[in-house]
């Protein structure tokens, strides 16, 4: 039963758009061969690289990562530049594009262009192949320019290395880790998950042979490898090309040893695992019939028939941070970070003003166009029969002012939109320890 419900989960998380990304592929694949090689091909000179390349995307991605390989004059010429040829060169490139694409979005972005269609964009990299080994040079136009080295193609070989000797099981444990990652709401990058599920393997060479019967083990095991992983590294190596893999806030870590403390004591045979695999890689995870009459019934004090969830509002695909906060305040009392009550285990009284705010938000910081959306979900007795519930997701701003007043274990969560996706989440509990308590 418990396998079945991984087989189906790992069938629904397949691509679904990719139809539509190859058109769009080939069509810049042609205008650019235009310019630079006098050719019409759609396919010359071109490579899908990233999650599509390796093949562990899942359907809500929102990016496909695109080489497009130049020929060596292209680079004589830039690399003359007295200063920052890097920028000149994606300058031209976006200009190109824009002649296919007049009336789309195009802007460059440091190391790429960047094509922006709808619930989806293409990040193109102009590259220069290195005739040594294979590898290529592609412009990084920050911090005045500079040239680096990309090795993609290896890491797409090893990929589907791992894939055919798994049984396609590597690309389904990715696959699994990307939703968990959407779900829970946290950044990290597609080709640091499937470098670290490529050594988690490397490292149990047990699972090269598994089945998805053997998923429960396999999981506990892989999020009990990430938790261990060294906070204070800076970098991972790719698998393939070895190249430095870098995450910086490495929440990934902390969320991982959470994952584990959920899932560690399970068997297969406990009806409750599913509640927990839900929470963990979201409401999609398929639960068996009869459990999930149960599941109804233990959640009859928290429905809501106007509870939305973001997931069937928008595509979830997380690549951006976001943290958000709350100040807690009274007349006469002195204001605090509702974190800071949670990690302190101060107790979240009533009759408080609860003034939610974005902390930090990545898709800002990039100057990218975004929506911030809210939710604010109730639970408890009381609550309920006061008939607030809530759990309905409505457009805002950066700020948002609540009260507390129902007792019960409440949460808010905050949603980045953008481009139609939802590109970064944040969640925060909001625990009311005494009667009545939060609206």
């Amino acid at each position: 039963m418990l396998s079945q419900s991984f087989e189906s989960f790992a069938e629904n998380l397949q691509l679904d758009n990719k139809e539509d990304m190859d058109t769009k592929f080939k069509s810049i694949t042609k205008r650019l061969n235009k310019k630079y090689y006098e050719s019409s091909s759609e396919t010359d000179h071109a490579e899908m690289v990233g999650s599509i390349g390796r093949q562990t995307a899942i359907k809500t991605v929102s990016d496909l990562d695109m080489l497009f390989v130049l020929p060596q004059s292209v680079f004589d010429r830039f690399n003359s530049y007295e200063s920052n040829g890097q920028s000149a060169l994606l300058q031209e490139v976006k200009e190109e594009i824009k002649k296919r694409y007049p009336k789309t979005i195009v802007r460059g972005d440091g190391q790429v262009v960047v094509v922006t269609f709808t619930n989806f964009e293409i990040e193109i990299c102009p590259a220069f192949l290195n005739s040594d080994d294979g590898s290529y040079t592609y412009p990084d136009s920050n911090q005045g320019g500079s040239w680096k080295r990309t090795d993609p193609l290896v890491e797409i070989g090893e990929s589907k290395y791992m894939i055919s000797e798994t049984d396609s099981h590597f690309k389904y444990v990715c696959q699994m880790i990307r939703a968990w990652k959407n779900n829970i709401g946290f950044k990290m990058g597609g080709l640091l998950i499937d470098s670290l599920v490529h050594k988690f393997f490397q490292k149990n060479t047990k699972y090269f042979s598994a089945t998805f019967d053997d998923y429960l083990n396999l999981f506990i095991d892989l999020f009990g490898y990430l938790k261990d992983l060294n906070e204070d590294q800076t970098y991972w190596r790719a698998l393939g090309s070895r190249q430095p893999v870098y995450n910086k806030d490495k929440r990934f870590i902390k969320k991982a040893k959470t994952a584990y403390n959920k899932l560690k004591d399970f068997t297969s045979e406990c009806e409750d695992l599913y509640d927990v695999l839900k929470e963990l890689f979201g409401r999609s995870f398929p639960v068996p019939e009869t459990i999930q009459k149960a599941e109804d019934v233990r959640y009859a004090m928290s429905y809501s028939p106007t509870e939305q969830f973001i997931e069937d509002l928008f595509p979830v695909d997380i690549r951006y941070s976001l943290k958000i906060d709350s100040e807690v305040s009274q007349d006469g009392f002195r204001t605090m970070l509702l974190r800071t009550l949670i990690r302190d285990k101060k107790p979240l009284m009533i009759n408080k003003s609860l003034h939610f705010f974005i902390k930090k938000n990545e898709v800002e910081e990039k100057e990218l166009d975004y929506k911030v959306y809210w939710k604010v979900k109730n639970r408890g007795e009381e609550a309920k029969k006061k008939g607030q519930l809530r759990g309905e997701i409505v457009k805002g701003g950066n700020k948002k002012i609540e009260h507390s007043r129902y007792k019960g274990e409440h949460y808010v969560e905050c949603y980045i939109i953008h481009n139609g996706v939802c590109v970064a989440r944040d969640h925060i509990k909001v625990p009311i320890s005494t009667a009545p308590v939060y609206a």
